[in-house]
């Protein structure tokens, strides 16, 4: 059920039902090659919430649409600090709080990797407004519910947003980074500098890491399937 759908009287009830779950989508505004969006991050965590939220009866929030991209500059990023991304994280969960709800079913889905970090650091954040026996909000990072190795604008984001949108430039898209074939030691360099503050487009200069050519809508809406069932899955237990 998607909250823009919901009104005053049925939201307060149903967010203080101890069955009620909320899924908060976060993802970003950065460049994902000439052939994608810089919208993709949220654009596919959008879909991959409402549908989870479908399937197991969830309430799923408005994405979070911004992020932290400070890897991609010079490239087009729009970031938010991490203090005041976690910062906003907490006033919105405050908020569910005061209305009673029980915020051990609260989910956050992440759809970027910057946004990790600020993530892992959520917990410890929380603690300040949180009793002991309370429940902290799980937090998932959809690509963690496939099997196919992810990328960066690749095969799999860009069969994934074939399968949800029309704004894919298929005669832009262009093989990237790929790290098949490196030493261990040369893709850990690789991916400690692309996660650095500029890094990522001095690894993968026009942007995309992995290979969108071949990228499929037909893969995508199997991606798609693979995860919301494995998310469903892991929500359920």
């Amino acid at each position: 059920m998607d909250a823009n759908e919901l009104y005053d009287p049925e939201f307060r009830k149903l967010i203080k039902s101890k069955k009620s779950t909320i899924i908060i989508p976060v993802g970003s505004i950065e460049q994902h090659g000439a052939h994608l969006p810089i919208t993709t991050d949220s654009d596919i965590v959008t879909e991959i919430a409402s549908r989870l939220a479908k399937k197991c009866g969830f309430i799923v929030f408005p994405t979070i649409s911004y992020g932290l991209s400070f890897e991609h500059e010079p490239l087009s990023s729009i970031s938010i600090r991490d203090v005041d991304y976690r910062s906003f994280l907490d006033d919105i969960l405050w908020s569910l709080g005061k209305m009673s709800v029980n915020l051990s079913s609260v989910i956050i889905l992440n759809g970027h990797h910057g946004n990790l970090e600020a993530l892992k650091k959520l917990p410890t954040y929380l603690k300040k407004h949180f009793a002991p026996h309370e429940g902290m909000p799980k937090c998932y990072s959809y690509w963690h519910f496939m099997k196919h190795e992810f990328d960066h604008a690749g095969f799999v984001e860009t069969s994934l947003m074939l399968a949800i949108s029309d704004k894919v430039k298929m005669k832009k898209a262009k093989k990237g980074l790929i790290t098949k074939g490196l030493s261990e030691k040369e893709k850990k360099r690789i991916n400690k500098l692309s996660t650095q503050p500029g890094g990522f487009p001095k690894v993968a200069k026009n942007g995309v890491w992995g290979d969108p050519t071949g990228a499929t809508k037909k893969d995508g809406e199997k991606f798609l399937a693979e995860i919301v069932r494995n998310l469903a899955k892991e929500c359920q237990s």
